[in-house]
């Protein structure tokens, strides 16, 4: 993460965090396949087009397509999510191509516990409460109780109804809980332990690679660049969680990882869809230093200049070495249409991305953060709304980080989670 760069505006080339880092200070033996990822060599390009760029029309990739519906019952098409800041408990009927709240009458923690099963969250449950309808809903989904059929959605049915006037808040996981207060040191600092307890460092052969964020003690979010051949394969990564100091993770137990899941549309030209799910072999024991974010919920509002928080053990300054201590910054989201401006990233933002940090540069993710979080807090609940991408060298004037759009890929890590299970 650089907090500081010593480079002119415009001057370094475009980095690609998935390699391995220009030194092994912390390496007690040679990485893997040393030269999988050669120095990136910028080519010429004429004026219009910034040699930092990757040089593919945004157009030409795929982003996730995250309207729709999955088919939960073999024979009942429905879909589930939970929705807004409240974890609103939806289901989606394509008789009415439309979202329904599920009503408290009748509803039990059994049924919450098979909806999370649904969701992917395996045995994990947290909690499942009737909250006040704010929305405006006047049709529900509610349960038809003296149906003999055991699968939740059979016993789902439309109403306009609902007696309680209450909704089913549905939480699978506790998440997005910090167990320290963050700094709000907009120039950056490193990190207390717990305070960002969602971070891991992901190692090929004791060299830190790239980051990731726990969202279920078996599953980790990450960027697809990461995970590119040949390290797709599981055998080669091993998680730390928990621990500060890169130095330290020698003597503390990784955490083998079992499979590794790119995004089916990632493209590694553009890094659209620069996202990747990580399965550990054994799951994850939380305690206040290891603890998941959540996944965002369709239905929240980022504001414009949102303030966020990126963290990892990337360099500190451009061409740097890996950072031994986990270092956090404070970034602020930067609208789509501005940062596809000709002057910043003329039109390489797709949909799939979302760029933070400030145009004046100072601060920004760098080599090695690749894959770490992005997060912001609302409802005293953090959010992982990104996953670190792409950049143009490290905190240049105009050259804000860009990162994976969470929000987007939502129903993409739900339907691995569930196929995975």
């Amino acid at each position: 993460m650089a907090l500081n760069s010593g480079s002119p505006p415009g001057v370094g080339p475009y980095y690609e965090n998935h390699g391995y880092q220009p030194e092994s200070f912390y390496s007690r033996q040679p990485p893997v396949a040393p030269g999988a990822y050669g120095a990136y060599e910028a080519e010429y390009y004429p004026p219009t087009v910034p040699q930092y760029s990757p040089r593919v029309l945004t157009q030409a990739s795929t982003p996730v397509n995250h309207t729709q519906p999955k088919l939960l019952s073999e024979t009942v098409c429905t879909s589930i999510r939970l929705y807004g800041l409240n974890f609103i408990l939806q289901v989606y009927s394509s008789q009415r191509k439309s979202w329904h709240p599920v009503c408290e009458d009748d509803w039990s923690e059994s049924y919450g516990r098979a909806a999370c099963r649904d969701m992917g969250y395996g045995n994990s449950f947290y909690s499942s409460q009737g909250i006040k309808d704010d929305s405006g809903a006047t049709s529900f989904m509610k349960l038809n109780t003296s149906a003999d059929n055991i699968d939740l959605y059979k016993k789902l049915y439309h109403s306009d109804v609902c007696s309680s006037k209450k909704v089913v808040s549905l939480r699978c996981i506790e998440c997005g809980v910090s167990s320290k207060q963050q700094s709000r040191i907009v120039g950056g600092a490193n990190a207390a332990l717990g305070e960002w307890p969602w971070q891991v460092s992901l190692h090929v052969q004791d060299v830190h690679v790239c980051g990731g964020s726990i969202i279920t003690p078996e599953w980790i979010v990450t960027a697809a660049h990461c995970v590119e051949p040949p390290l797709n394969s599981p055998q080669y990564w091993t998680a730390f969680a928990g621990i500060l100091s890169q130095s330290l993770m020698f003597y503390g137990n990784g955490h083998r990882v079992g499979k590794v899941i790119a995004h089916p549309n990632y493209d590694s030209k553009t890094k659209n869809n620069d996202i990747a799910l990580m399965k550990l072999e054994a799951p994850l024991t939380f305690n206040d230093r290891v603890k998941p974010v959540c996944l965002p919920n369709p239905g929240m509002r980022l504001e414009p200049k949102q303030s966020c928080w990126i963290s990892g053990w990337g360099a500190t300054y451009e061409k740097g070495k890996t950072s031994d201590l986990l270092n956090a910054a404070m970034v602020p989201l930067i609208e789509p249409e501005q940062c596809n401006n000709k002057f910043i990233y003329n039109n390489l933002i797709t949909p799939a991305m979302i760029c933070a940090g400030y145009l004046e540069g100072n601060v920004d993710s760098c080599q090695g953060d690749s894959g770490g979080p992005l997060v912001t807090l609302k409802s005293s609940i953090w959010w992982l709304i990104g996953d670190t991408s792409w950049g143009s060298g490290c905190a240049k004037i105009n050259r804000p980080g860009v990162y994976g759009n969470v929000t987007v890929f939502t129903d993409w890590i739900y339907q691995e989670m569930r196929a995975n299970s």
